[in-house]
């Protein structure tokens, strides 16, 4: 089964149909991290990447969903990784338009 890591403070991904902004579907594992130190700590400990990652932008006091988006792409290039496939189920439009515009000129470095 396909891993799906769910980074947001609040909402809980099982409940009120949040998978729908899953890029890989529904059927899926779950791994919920509420913060930026949550999210370093999972990808520094586990053997792979997930198979995607939902990011939220606000992530109430400290880092936010970009400083996460800003690490797995420093994590991937030190690593030779490709990136995730990623969707963002941010309220803040601008949050999300900087993590999807930070990822999209990644995927343009990776090739």
């Amino acid at each position: 089964m396909k891993t799906l890591l769910w980074i947001d403070d609040v909402r809980n991904p099982l409940e009120n149909d949040w998978l729908v902004f899953s890029p890989i579907g529904k059927d899926v594992d779950v791994v919920w991290v509420k913060s930026y130190d949550e999210f370093v700590d999972y990808l520094t400990r586990v053997d792979r990447m997930p198979d995607a990652i939902c990011f939220d932008h606000d992530l109430g006091d400290g880092k936010s969903g970009y400083d996460c988006a800003k690490y797995l792409v420093e994590f991937c290039m030190d690593r030779g990784l490709k990136l995730p496939e990623w969707k963002c189920q941010s309220a803040n439009p601008v949050g999300r338009e900087n993590i999807d515009a930070l990822l999209n000129n990644y995927l343009k470095f990776e090739k």
